[in-house]
């Protein structure tokens, strides 16, 4: 796992490296503008391009000043600094690097409060006024200049992180944030980059390694994690020699209507594409013709009229319930019967979500690191209304300590929430996904997974992952604009496999 780092651990981190390494502050400021250049360099690589850097002067602006000079060492043609000097403060490390800068070529000047704030000539920005340090809305000047260069309709690259953007915490809604095509942030992503409020104002980021301490950096024990390919190679077991439908488990899907039974098709494929031995899908009458034709692999429970159907739930090994089930009377009754009478984890998703969210009195029946598996609307129906993402995490990190169950909020990186406090960022998927019905083929991969024997975390961090990593696989080299919830479950074991190769 890659540890997301709160503001004050990048400050440790980064304290811990200058004292430990040894190295002086304005090295290692070297070292991260270093790393930068070399970024920027693969995505513009036309050195003709004219650019202007603007820098603050604190120590995200002495690395604007670093790049500025060593984009000129690397025969960049057109480099110009501006700098904001909206206070006599500057750092040690920023006032260093303005002497190296005059000792080039380079043109500098400076912009004062209240100057007018000439068009900018030049094709591509890169903006270091600003770093994680900040903790409240930009305002007076840096407001006003953030906004100049939102104007100018020019790409705009962020040092570190975009001028006006938390690292981290609760960012207010009409905070004025610059807009940037792309985000060279050191060590490791922030953790709002990771949060829906960063999607106006960042269209890409990537971070690139600056040597800070790696060990000191996982002792600092951040609960919040990004998930790596590495993590998942590590947990999947790959199937063996004389091992049978019976060592791979009984996954028990519990869903659709007859206007609904799409729902559990999908979720009831992508069960058995992610290798579940058995299946079984408990579905409406109207719908087992539908269920045979779509997938035969897949055995029946049928419900049908106004009664429950009768389950020995002891002979499965994983349940899923709730996409397409609906929320009458029949479906709440189901849902009661199975989460009293289910005793491992079950995967609680749609239709079964929103019945809980309207029947509190069932929350002591789930099993105890059961999943739920909310999208943002089902999420605050389930928790109350939240303001924004980060209220949501921590509501999350709180309900699942509290509860005693895993909460896995969907987002173009999926927010998992343990019962021990830990939160995990899927980072597979893309905006292809973006279809009705992939929830519900998530929802068969996890169930799936519990069916063979994966505890409820790894299958909570596995699910996600392997769900993306579908869906980047058809996408992502096909430039596919759409990507369909059907495709991405047939598309599971190719991932599997690969994966354990």
């Amino acid at each position: 796992m890659l540890p997301l780092l709160t503001t004050p651990q990048i400050r440790e981190a980064d304290a811990y490296t200058i004292t430990h390494e040894p190295i002086a502050s304005i090295d290692l400021m070297e070292r991260a503008s270093t790393s930068f250049v070399g970024c920027f360099v693969a995505h513009f690589p036309d050195k003709n391009t004219s650019i202007t850097v603007f820098c603050g002067t604190g120590n995200n602006g002495g690395d604007g000043l670093a790049i500025a000079r060593l984009l000129h060492s690397r025969q960049y043609k057109n480099v110009e600094v501006v700098v904001a000097r909206f206070s006599e403060k500057s750092t040690d490390d920023f006032n260093a690097n303005v002497k190296r800068l005059k000792k080039t070529d380079i043109p500098l000047k400076e912009i004062t409060p209240g100057q007018p704030l000439d068009k900018v000539q030049s094709e591509l920005l890169i903006v270091a006024l600003l770093g994680t340090g900040l903790n409240k809305p930009l305002e007076g000047e840096f407001k006003r200049l953030v906004n100049y260069i939102n104007s100018q309709n020019k790409t705009v690259v962020a040092v570190d992180v975009p001028a006006g953007l938390f690292a981290d915490g609760e960012m207010p809604g009409d905070a004025v944030v610059l807009k940037t095509d792309l985000v060279i942030t050191f060590q490791q992503p922030k953790i709002n980059f990771l949060l829906p409020e960063s999607g106006p104002y960042i269209k890409r980021w990537e971070a690139v390694n600056i040597g800070v301490n790696e060990d000191f950096i996982r002792s600092l024990n951040s609960p919040y994690q990004a998930v790596e390919e590495k993590d998942i190679r590590q947990m999947l077991r790959p199937r063996h020699r004389f091992s049978n439908k019976g060592t791979y488990g009984h996954a028990l899907i519990i869903a659709g209507q007859p206007e609904t039974m799409g729902a559990a098709l999908l979720c009831a494929s992508a069960c058995v594409y992610a290798g579940s031995g058995l299946t079984t899908a408990c579905v409406p009458q109207s719908g087992l013709t539908a269920l045979n034709s779509y997938m035969p692999e897949i055995m029946a429970i049928v419900r049908d009229g106004a009664e429950l159907p009768k389950i020995s739930y002891d002979s499965f090994n994983s349940l899923a319930i709730g996409p397409g089930l609906g929320k009458g009377e029949l479906a709440l009754e189901v849902l009661r019967d199975a989460v009293i009478n289910y005793k491992n984890p079950a995967v609680i998703d749609a239709d079964a979500l929103n019945l809980l969210s309207a029947h509190h009195e069932l929350w002591r029946s789930i099993p105890e690191n059961s999943i739920l598996t909310p999208h943002m609307k089902e999420f605050d129906r389930l928790f109350g209304e939240h303001e924004n993402w980060w209220q949501r995490v921590q509501t999350g990190i709180r309900k699942a300590k509290e509860l005693s169950i895993f909460i896995l909020l969907k987002n173009d990186y999926t927010i998992i929430f343990t019962p021990k406090g830990k939160v995990y960022f899927n980072t597979t998927s893309n905006a292809a996904m973006a279809s009705g019905g992939m929830g519900d083929v998530l929802t068969g991969i996890i169930a799936a997974l519990l069916a063979q024997k994966y505890t409820a975390e790894e299958a909570c961090i596995l699910g996600p992952w392997l769900h993306g990593k579908g869906g980047d696989e058809l996408a992502l080299p096909n430039r596919l604009n759409v990507v369909l919830p059907s495709q991405v479950a047939k598309r599971i074991p190719a991932v599997m496999a690969g994966l354990m190769a």
